[in-house]
Order: structure tokens, then sequence, then C-alpha cells
């Protein structure tokens, strides 16, 4: 399936700096928070359950998300997040997917407007991209030892799983959006552990790119990774293997 080694990148780029790592907890501690507005129980709140998994899936300590859970009634109460999609193209015409949480709109439009302008790339209608993804539920669950394949694959099919890709230290599990939580507990349920839990948007083809093309569509990622209100980025472009030890 194409688009399964994104993990990878992100795995990398979590492992980079304290400053990166610090992002990526307030990243998703603003994500727990806005999840647990108006129902701060990850047991009635399946939405929580799944940010939380995530959470813990990228280190964060229990302490930051329980905060981020009290934070829902606290600071978050007066201030009104959204998730909103923008969609575009990087340099070399590469599609990219960017998930915000904001509280200012044209604030979010204008910073992802000039990013992408400045890196050779241009933000694009609502739907010009959308439609070369597929949005999954994904399952990264460590490789670890006594665990093998066939048993994993006997897992994921018990979870109600799609599809399963087998990495040199990694299992990829592929749900369905409406699939997804339940597997995510089961497979949580029967000792696996997890690397990145997240509904993505899996790209169905990918491209490459060389030289200026490459090196510029890795500083608009670095940049929009770096803005406060990104959540994610999603794209089509094969990153050199090498990015993921950089």
């Amino acid at each position: 399936m194409s688009g399964h080694s994104k993990w990878h990148n992100i795995q990398a780029k979590k492992g980079k700096a304290d400053a990166a790592r610090g992002r990526l907890f307030t990243k998703i501690g603003r994500e727990i928070a806005v999840a647990a507005k108006g129902n701060p129980n990850p047991s009635t709140n399946s939405k929580l359950a799944d940010v939380i998994a995530k959470a813990k899936a990228a280190n964060m300590p229990n302490d930051n998300i329980e905060r981020s859970i009290k934070r829902a009634a606290g600071e978050l109460g007066d201030r009104d997040f959204k998730e909103l999609t923008y969609e575009g193209y990087g340099a070399g015409g590469a599609a990219v997917i960017i998930t915000t949480l904001t509280d200012n709109n044209n604030r979010t439009a204008g910073d992802i407007r000039a990013i992408m302008s400045k890196c050779g790339g241009s933000l694009g209608m609502t739907g010009c991209v959308s439609y070369m993804f597929d949005t999954k539920g994904l399952i990264v669950a460590e490789r670890t030892p006594g665990l093998t394949e066939d048993a994993v694959t006997e897992l994921a099919i018990e979870a109600g799983a799609d599809d399963v890709v087998t990495e040199e230290d990694a299992f990829e599990i592929y749900t369905s959006t409406e699939a997804f939580s339940e597997a995510r507990k089961y497979l949580e349920e029967k000792g696996l552990s997890f690397l990145q839990t997240e509904i993505a948007m899996i790209p169905q083809s990918k491209i490459s790119l060389e030289g200026e093309k490459l090196e510029s569509f890795k500083k608009m990622l670095d940049k929009l990774e770096e803005n406060d209100d990104v959540q994610d980025v999603y794209h089509n472009v094969e990153l050199p293997e090498e990015d993921d030890e950089d």
C-alpha cells in the first residue's frame, strides 16, 4: 500500500531535538484538550481515548496528558478551536494536505499560504488533491522479539483491520476509519506496543523529487510543522531513506 512509510519520517523528526519534541507535545496537547471539551472521560469519549493513545505512542508524559485534559474545562473554555483542512501543491507539483486546529482562520490560512508560496508551492481549493489520498486508520506496532508477522496478522484480522504491512522494525496495520477505535483498543489489550496511532491520509501513489525541488519541499515541510496551528501534514512525496536519520 502506497504511503505506508510516512511514519518513519515522523518518528525521525520527533527525535531531532527537544524543541521539536516540545512542539509535538504542544500540538497533541491541544488535540487532547479539544477532544476532551464537554466530556473529559476517555471511557465514554472514544475520540479522546484515541488521541490519548496517540500521545502515549509519541512518549508524551502522563502529566502532560492530564494537564491537557484539564485545560478543556479551563483556558479552552472560552476559545473556539476549529479543525480545518487545507490542500495545495508543493515544489514539483507534490500533493499536500494540511490539518489544523485554530482559533483564527485568517491567521492560519495566511501563514500556510505564505509558507507554501516561499517554498515553491501554492495553496489550492478544497478537493484539489484529496482525491489522491485515502483516509484510513493507521496503527504502527513495534516489532518486538517474539512478535511474528503471522501473529500480528491474526490479531489484526481479529481486530477488524483491512491490511498489514511488515517493515523491518514495525508492523503497519490499516483499518477503516469506522473500525479504528475498536481495533486500536483490541490490539492494545493484546499487548502490542504502539509507535503511532492516528487517522491518516494515505497517498494512493507517490512521486519522487530531486535537487532543488526536493530541498524546497523538505523546507516547506519543516516550516509547516513548526507552525503552532498545524497538526499534521500529509503528502505524496517519496522522501529519501537518509531523511529518516537526519
